[in-house]
């Protein structure tokens, strides 16, 4: 009895692949240099990880929306014990070797289970938020989706990982969008965030707190769910100068360089200020693949993972920025199509929350290597030198290729969608 073959998503599958070689071969070039280094070989490593990755992607095909929304507490729960023990166990590499993030068994690093918990926490997220008749209209409605997030955010923030913390944040409010909560419900839940970052400046805040007072006037939510905004935002307030101080030097350096990178250009100023020199030299065309001097030199840090964006800018220039951002466009306005047309809420939200997490890390990423964000420590998604996101990136692919078969059109042709 012939088995019926599974409608592949083409148009998705090529764009992967083409941002997968792309990234495979600025690796290469990363660690082509005038003195040479390990980084040199790291391109094999990458594209063994690229294959592994690949046929992971096939085997997800494989398995029904409806298997994976039967696996999804399964796998959340495994994540979260994976987080759990790193807390004990967990090892620091590269440029965060004073964090948590890698589990390790005899002294070789396996991977980082957040990078499973990226997938696995979009995936309990679109079940709670599937169960929703209507969207959430109040912050108490919210306990549950905040509840499966803030767990395993909680416990990648004690690695601590500042970078994977705001993936999470940001695919968790573009799912609560995406579901039909309101933009002024979604300014509600993030607002003592945004008293946190505004509380440096007295006046900023209180311009800020006022904004608040009057779009809770507006949005009229529970007399006791605006009362604790309001508390929580000035506590927040008030707590900003404390956690400021509990920061350690090099935290608060860090923050102070993204305002000023001249402060201190020899140490926390150094990363961006080489990236931007980098990425400014390259001009319309390049310094040509593999001839960068920013790159040979070695003064372009963590060329290889998290500025690797610095070598694509320095080497092929506005043409070779432009190809990426690109192929990075296509695939977000394809992964939408594929949201748009799935067969159920569930899997809708799950494509919309992959998406989100990819374009999170390019946004952060590239802004921070460009200084128009913080240095937090974020890959760009397949570009990075990374096994254990490689992987990821390619079980989100596989898990989004099995969502669009079985959507409305997917089974109509390749191209339907």
């Amino acid at each position: 009895m012939a088995t019926k073959r599974l409608p592949v998503d083409w148009p998705l599958v090529i764009i992967a692949l083409l941002l997968s070689m792309y990234g495979i071969s600025i690796v290469y070039s990363a660690g082509q240099t005038d003195i040479p280094t390990a980084v040199g070989r790291l391109w094999k490593t990458q594209l063994v990880w690229f294959c592994l990755a690949v046929a992971a992607c096939y085997a997800v095909t494989r398995c029904t929306v409806r298997l994976l929304d039967w696996l999804t507490w399964p796998a959340y729960w495994v994540s979260i014990a994976m987080l759990i023990l790193l807390i004990f166990i967990g090892k620091g590499a590269g440029t965060a070797a004073s964090t948590k993030s890698w589990l390790a068994i005899g002294g070789f690093r396996i991977g980082q289970p957040s990078e499973l918990a990226k997938i696995t926490v979009v995936l309990a997220l679109a079940k709670v938020l599937s169960t929703f008749k209507e969207p959430p209209k109040s912050l108490l409605e919210l306990w549950k989706p905040g509840l499966v997030v803030g767990v395993p955010w909680v416990l990648i923030m004690l690695q601590p990982d500042l970078g994977t913390g705001i993936v999470f944040v940001g695919f968790a409010f573009a799912m609560l969008f995406w579901s039909g909560v309101s933009w002024p419900l979604l300014v509600l839940v993030a607002s003592p965030v945004v008293s946190l970052i505004l509380a440096f400046n007295v006046q900023v805040w209180g311009a800020w707190f006022l904004l608040l007072i009057a779009l809770v006037l507006w949005y009229k939510p529970y007399l006791y769910e605006g009362i604790f905004l309001a508390c929580t935002n000035v506590l927040f307030g008030v707590l900003a100068p404390i956690i400021w101080d509990k920061l350690a030097p090099y935290q608060q350096k860090r923050l102070l360089v993204f305002l000023n990178p001249d402060i201190d250009r020899r140490a926390a100023g150094y990363h961006v200020l080489q990236s931007q020199i980098a990425i400014g030299s390259g001009g319309l065309f390049g310094k040509g693949y593999t001839q960068g001097p920013q790159k040979r030199l070695a003064f372009l840090p963590a060329q290889h993972t998290d500025f690797i964006f610095a070598v694509v800018g320095e080497e092929l220039g506005f043409i070779g920025v432009l190809l990426a951002f690109t192929l990075f466009l296509l695939l977000f306005l394809r992964v939408t199509k594929i949201a748009e047309r799935a067969n159920d809420s569930y899997s809708s939200l799950v494509a919309f929350g992959l998406l989100a997490s990819w374009f999170v890390h390019v946004l952060v990423n590239v802004g921070m290597t460009l200084n128009l964000m913080p240095i937090t420590g974020i890959p760009l998604p397949f570009f990075s030198y990374g096994g254990s996101f490689m992987l990821a990136s390619w079980l989100a692919v596989g898990i989004l290729i099995r969502i669009a078969a079985e959507g409305r059109g997917g089974r109509t042709g390749p191209f339907a969608i």
